[in-house]
């Protein structure tokens, strides 16, 4: 009984830090505006605010951000 209890609080803790983690999105469009417009977009979606990690051109953007905890 006492390991399943430990287990449980193990698989437990787990997730709590899980979803602690900061997320990432991506977006892709024709423009470096539009593309932040999306990231933009999928932030306000999850109440949260965004910082910026890469963003790169080749025949249209690819931007990668990070959601952060709205303050």
């Amino acid at each position: 009984m006492n390991i399943i209890k430990k287990i449980v609080v193990t698989f437990a803790f787990g997730l709590i830090s899980f979803g602690a983690a900061a997320q990432n999105v991506t977006a892709c469009a024709s423009t470096i505006d539009e593309a932040e417009a999306l990231v933009a977009a999928k932030a306000k979606q999850a109440g949260a605010s965004y910082k910026i990690t890469e963003s790169y051109f080749n025949n249209g953007v690819h931007m990668t951000a990070k959601l952060l905890p709205k303050q």
